[in-house]
């Protein structure tokens, strides 16, 4: 058997004979080369006697080798098939090596569109929960796709996914639970999204509100909520406090602390000790802990430094309110489970901002945007920007103090009754 000539493959391109090879031919072949079968197909043995099949063309002018296989695997015929298509290609002005790479890709973006909706919303959490500062915020996400998502379509396609599946998941709670109905919606969207920027899906996004979704599902205003957070009657906070004073709890002094400072749960177990000056009687919330991305000044009345001023004697460095674990503060439950052991299991701790504003709306005469802004609500732009340059500061330290007087004064006695307040939802 002689090997391939230079000639040959250096001339018009491919020897002209066909089927010079046979079975035996291929078996036999021991010295390292290229064996011609015609056609532009050769066996091509390397060093230790591998052997595979190579098909051998010319391209503008340039020498190209496209592997068809190794012989192990790709029979004498097949080999032949293989070249026989790529010599088709060419017939038509193509290139064999450029056609295999194009197949190669969109088999690969075929594959990717296979990916389910589910592993998206995995990927995207994981890429996004470094950038969510509030860890209840991002265990909601994982939390509410499981309950409300995943059974509907989170093992199908992200490419499958369509307007009758968003609808399908959504229906069912968009009357009951709008607040969260509203927040997975979102959540669909964002992954969505990120699917389609990562190639996995192409086409307009299905769970988009505006032009879309809103004309199928009735807005959130317009049905009836029924999420509560339980607030208490502002006229009873004063029994209240002073039961909760009775409490020996370390929780007891965070929840106290939290409804002389209207603040949120995290932002109360969350405080250390520089964040505060008791000289300036300030607390300043850096934005890393605040819901809202931006600095909180809260200022300190006179019954929340005394709540301070009780604590100290758990060291003046650190954490505030520590748990029972050494340098770790108390979790997120242990205001709630405080108020079940008081029997009080009807109320929450968020709801106490909102007796709160109930309070600053109904018994005083101090602005509304003043009372959101001491909630930490962003309100407009040109109002907060208003306040900052003037005497916000102030003005809210005004009210505060007369908040914690009001907590201080014995009003009526606690009744039990709670006030259903809209929830802030999932």
């Amino acid at each position: 058997m002689a090997q391939s000539r230079e000639g040959e493959e250096l001339g018009a391109g491919t020897p002209r004979r066909l089927g010079r090879l046979n079975a035996l031919a291929v078996a036999r072949a021991a010295a390292p080369g290229r064996y011609a079968d015609g056609g532009g197909l050769y066996l091509l043995v390397g060093p230790g006697r591998t052997k595979s099949w190579i098909f051998r063309y010319r391209q503008a002018g340039r020498l190209r080798d496209m592997g068809l296989g190794p012989v192990h695997t790709i029979s004498l015929a097949e080999a032949r098939a293989k070249a026989l298509s790529a010599r088709k290609l060419r017939l038509d002005g193509n290139d064999p090596i450029e056609v295999k790479r194009q197949r190669h890709r969109q088999a690969m973006i075929e594959a990717a569109k296979a990916i389910s909706f589910r592993q998206c919303a995995e990927a995207y959490i994981a890429a996004h929960r470094a950038g969510w500062k509030n860890p209840k915020h991002a265990a909601q996400w994982p939390a509410t796709l499981g309950a409300y998502v995943y059974p509907i379509f989170g093992a199908l396609p992200v490419q499958a996914i369509d307007v009758g599946l968003i609808m399908k998941a959504l229906g069912p709670i968009w009357t009951t639970k709008p607040e969260t109905a509203g927040r997975v919606r979102g959540r669909i969207e964002s992954i969505l999204d990120w699917a389609a920027t990562r190639g996995y899906r192409q086409g307009e996004n299905p769970a988009r509100w505006r032009g879309h979704l809103e004309n199928l599902l009735p807005k959130k205003s317009k049905v009836r909520a029924v999420e509560h957070h339980a607030a208490l009657p502002f006229a009873e906070i004063g029994s209240f406090v002073e039961l909760l004073r009775k409490q020996e709890a370390t929780a007891a002094r965070a929840l106290e602390f939290a409804i002389l400072t209207a603040a949120r749960t995290g932002e109360v177990t969350g405080a250390t000790w520089n964040e505060i000056d008791l000289a300036e009687r300030l607390w300043t919330i850096p934005a890393s802990r605040m819901k809202a991305a931006r600095e909180h000044r809260v200022p300190l009345n006179a019954a929340a430094i005394a709540v301070l001023e009780g604590m100290r004697g758990n060291g003046d460095k650190g954490i505030v309110f520590a748990g029972a674990r050494a340098g770790r503060p108390l979790s997120n439950m242990a205001m709630a489970m405080l108020l079940r052991r008081m029997g009080r299991r009807e109320l929450t701790v968020h709801g106490f901002r909102s007796t709160f504003r109930d309070w600053a709306g109904e018994r005083t005469s101090f602005a509304g945007e003043l009372a959101e802004m001491a909630l930490a609500h962003v309100v407009g732009d040109k109002v907060e920007a208003a306040y900052r340059r003037g005497d916000g500061l102030r003005k809210r330290r005004q009210l505060m103090e007369a908040w914690g007087a009001f907590c201080n004064a014995h009003h009526q006695p606690v009744t039990g009754h709670v006030v259903a307040l809209r929830r802030s939802g999932q």
